[in-house]
């Protein structure tokens, strides 16, 4: 038989378990049957690095981790060692649980909203992987927009799932009111509805024009003259219109933020941790190279709240990406006390060596930060125009040149990228005649009429139309072979289409890299509060910069 894995049980430090209450009295019985007959099903545990005290932590089992306790820190416990990383902890002790039963929706939610942060807001992957509906998912993070008192009364089981799904729906500090009326006078999740319906809808915090309301049937304002029962005035009662209306403003102002940042999401509740503020400083702070950085990121954007609590609301300065963002915190971190650490060691200094006086360290973190734009889809479509264009003008310029990469486009089987529409009309500029795309023989018989020196420039011709055609990887390894300088094809005052590419955002990153924010000085804060065009303009147009060979990275080969 054979044996099975133990380890001190005073070596497991407590995991990140979504599951927060549990019964007491099924925990004295757990705890009475462990008396009796030690634990029989290990728990899951994975090793820790980064803990003194502990070598391993607690990823699944923890009433039965509980349980143990009165037996001691020398208790053998059976476990079953994993390698896992935080995400992959997190979604096996959630998974876990659910698969257990009797775990409270309120922490289901909390897991789950971890779990979409993971995986940056895919709802339909965080789905799969709990094994759950989409709509049960979205029930349960909707749960996120309780106040703590009303999911810790969720959680102990105080009220109901109905009370809470009721609760999320209204601002949390009219929650918090609520929820000693629900406890204290008992009431029916029915009874709470018409309470919450009562007060919804209210104009006075709509955030689209209510022009149109005024003259409504479903404003309260008119029912109270109309009927002899009606709600309070101010108050809008066909929820769906309200919500319609609602919706559409909050798209409209996520469109209108579109120039500033590559990134732009409507967050709701269940969003909790896809998003978190990007900080230079503090034990949050990603350094300022780094947040410099971060402003080009595909993942760095604006979040607009559609939270009953700031609905409208614009968060600027937000991260998409929070395991990126956790990581550069922690490279800040790590890199700031080894900086301090080596700073209070004595130097050792050779006999006869000049001592320097210690400046400041910069950071590792901050000096791995990569300060260019990122790579979006459109970013990358600009940059393989230009580099064709510009392998195409500097080949064509040069016939043996142009004759070699035919060569060598053929021999690597290439040659079925040299398109036929593109030598057509490169023929037809030359001849003023129209190539045949499919009788073979005419063509023969018009090239054969052309004279070399025209034969010898389609010949180049079809440099070019292979230039155009192949694959992208194809064109880096001719342009690198060619030593392609792309200084000598392009220069930013004369791309303003490139900057219409690019966000505000990505902007000034441009201009951290390029040298403009120096150039613009005290008045960089200004110009960048200018509309995006007025932007552009002012940075095609800085006084005294020389432009000249200034080539971004994003635009390299």
């Amino acid at each position: 038989m054979q044996s099975q894995v133990t380890v001190k049980l005073g070596k497991i430090r407590p995991g990140r378990n979504p599951r927060k209450y549990f019964d007491p009295s099924e925990m004295a019985e757990m705890e009475a049957s462990i008396r009796a007959h030690g634990v029989i099903q290990p728990v899951v545990i994975r090793p820790v690095d980064d803990d003194e005290e502990f070598d391993f932590e607690l990823v699944a089992g923890e009433r039965r981790y509980r349980g143990a306790q009165p037996l001691g820190p020398d208790y053998d416990m059976p476990v079953a060692i994993k390698e896992l990383t935080d995400d992959e902890a997190d979604q096996i002790a959630l998974i876990e649980n659910i698969q257990r039963a009797d775990m409270a929706p309120s922490e289901e939610a909390v897991a789950a909203a971890r779990i979409v942060g993971q995986l940056k807001g895919d709802r339909e992957e965080a789905a799969k992987v709990l094994g759950w509906s989409r709509s049960t998912l979205d029930k349960r993070l909707a749960l996120m927009n309780c106040s703590t008192p009303v999911l810790d009364a969720l959680n102990t089981r105080t009220i109901q799932l109905g009370h809470a799904e009721l609760l999320a729906t209204v601002a949390k500090d009219k929650q918090d009111k609520l929820l000693p009326v629900i406890v204290g006078e008992k009431k029916s999740v029915a009874e709470l509805k018409k309470t919450i319906e009562a007060a919804a809808c209210s104009l006075a915090t709509a955030i689209f024009d209510k022009a149109d309301c005024a003259a409504c049937p479903h404003n309260s304002s008119l029912q109270t003259e109309m009927f002899g029962e009606a709600i309070a005035t101010g108050n809008c009662t066909n929820r769906a219109c309200y919500t319609q209306k609602t919706d559409k403003q909050l798209d409209t102002v996520a469109y209108g933020l579109k120039d500033e940042y590559p990134v732009i999401r409507i967050v709701r509740a269940g969003d909790n941790h896809t998003r978190v503020q990007l900080v230079v400083d503090g034990p949050t702070g990603v350094g300022e190279e780094q947040a410099k950085a971060c402003h080009a990121c595909e993942h760095y954007g604006a979040a607009v709240s559609a939270l009953p609590d700031s609905i409208g609301k614009v968060f600027r300065g937000q991260c998409f990406d929070t395991a990126c963002n956790s990581k550069k915190i922690a490279a800040r971190l790590t890199a700031e006390r080894d900086a301090k650490a080596n700073a209070q060691k004595p130097a050792a200094a050779p006999a006869g060596a000049t001592t320097t006086v210690k400046g400041s360290t910069k950071a590792p973190a901050e000096e791995k930060a990569v300060t260019h734009i990122s790579e979006t889809e459109k970013v990358k479509t600009y940059r393989v125009a230009l580099w064709r264009k510009a392998l195409r003008r500097e080949a064509a310029s040069v016939p043996e040149t142009a004759n070699i990469y035919l060569l060598a486009t053929a021999l690597s089987g290439l040659s079925r990228n040299i398109g036929g529409d593109t030598m057509g009309k490169i023929f037809e500029k030359l001849t003023d005649e129209k190539a045949s795309s499919t009788d073979l023989k005419k063509n023969l018989a018009t090239v054969q009429e052309l004279d070399a020196g025209k034969r010898a420039t389609l010949t180049t011709a079809m440099t070019v139309a292979a230039i155009e055609g192949i694959e992208v990887h194809h064109l880096v390894a001719m342009c690198q072979y060619h030593k392609l300088d792309l200084r000598q094809h392009w220069n930013l005052q004369k791309s303003k289409d490139f900057l219409e590419l690019l966000t505000k955002s990505e902007m000034k990153v441009l201009a951290d890299e390029l040298g403009l924010r120096a150039a613009l000085g005290d008045s960089f804060t200004k110009v960048f509060n200018r509309s995006k065009p007025d932007l552009i303009e002012a940075l095609l147009n800085v006084d005294g910069f020389d432009y000249t060979g200034k080539l971004p990275k994003v635009l390299r080969f």
